[in-house]
Parts: structure tokens; C-alpha cells; sequence
């Protein structure tokens, strides 16, 4: 029992690096994006905003589904695109919650605590439920190997190690959709 909680903690550990990684590289996207959109159009910050995280997104939804969590079950490409955005939408609203308790509730108004807030503790929140629910919801482990792994089987274990850590690769034709 202890060897699958450590196989399973390896292979999450393994995934949550590989999307940390998508996710420096869309924050990145994000930040580049919304800046020289303000240079063009300065007065359009809404308009700004809204455009570079939607190709943010689209670049992390790219990254994700062919790197992060390319070895889970796929399901069709455009459910798991809008579902990926409504998981988004939700991380946003919860980064946009920590922000608004700590400006209006609080009475924090600095730059500095708006920023603590909004991209200390939102974004951690943020991250950790759409690391969950990307692996919830949208690519979820392969139903009969990750069932045997949970009931034990030693074999089963065993692939789910070798898929996270690169080894091998499930198929996609080979993966039913969910």
C-alpha cells in the first residue's frame, strides 16, 4: 500500500511539473501580450486583458493536452477546450475573490497587497484547482489501469509510473474518450 501512495504521489508530482511549466510559459504569454496590446492601444485595458488571456489559455490548453497530461484519455478536442475555460473562468473568480477580500473587506489598497493577493494567493488557489480539476475533468487517468493500480495490482502501478515519468506513452487511438 505504502509503494502506491508513493507511486501515485511520483507520478502527480511529475504532472504538477510539467504544468507548472505550461503554466510559467502562459504567464509569460499572458504578461507579453496584455503589455504590447497596452502599448498599441492604451486606452483599451479591458480589451487588452482579454485578449492575452485568451491566447494565454489557448497556449497552456495546447501545452497541456500534448505535454502535461498527454498520457490520460482523451475526449473531443473542442469539449475539452470549452471545458478547460470554464475551469479557467473559475480559478480566475477564485484569484479575483482573494483580490476582493483583501482591497474591500480588508482595506488593503496598495499596489503591493493587491498584488500579494491577487497573484500570491489567488494565483496558488487558482493553480491547485486547475491542477485538480484538469486531471478531474478534462484528462482523466485511463479508467481500467488507474482502477487495477487503486485495488493494488502491482502491474498496473507500475504503468501508471512508467506513463507519468515518460516511459511509455499511451496511444491515443489505443485510450477510449471519456
Amino acid at each position: 500500500m505504502l509503494r502506491s501512495l508513493e507511486a501515485r504521489l511520483r507520478a502527480a508530482f511529475h504532472e504538477l511539473a510539467k504544468f507548472g511549466t505550461v503554466g510559467a510559459l502562459a504567464f509569460v504569454v499572458d504578461v507579453s501580450l496584455f503589455n504590447i496590446s497596452l502599448h498599441v492601444a492604451p486606452h483599451k485595458p479591458l480589451t487588452a486583458k482579454v485578449i492575452s488571456t485568451v491566447v494565454a489559455a489557448s497556449v497552456a490548453f495546447v501545452l497541456n493536452r500534448a505535454w502535461s497530461f498527454r498520457h490520460r484519455q482523451r475526449g473531443n478536442v473542442h469539449r475539452e477546450y470549452a471545458l478547460f475555460f470554464v475551469l479557467n473562468g473559475i480559478g480566475l473568480a477564485l484569484a479575483l475573490g482573494c483580490l476582493g477580500f483583501s482591497h474591500y473587506v480588508l482595506g488593503l489598497h496598495s499596489k503591493l497587497a493587491d498584488n500579494i493577493s491577487a497573484n500570491g494567493f489567488g494565483l496558488v488557489l487558482g493553480t491547485l484547482f486547475r491542477f485538480w480539476s484538469y486531471r478531474r475533468y478534462i484528462w482523466l487517468a485511463p479508467d481500467a489501469v488507474e482502477a487495477a493500480a487503486d485495488d493494488g495490482d502491482a502491474a498496473a502501478v507500475a504503468v501508471l509510473e512508467d506513463v507519468a515519468d515518460g516511459t511509455i506513452h499511451a496511444p491515443a487511438e489505443a485510450v477510449t474518450p471519456a
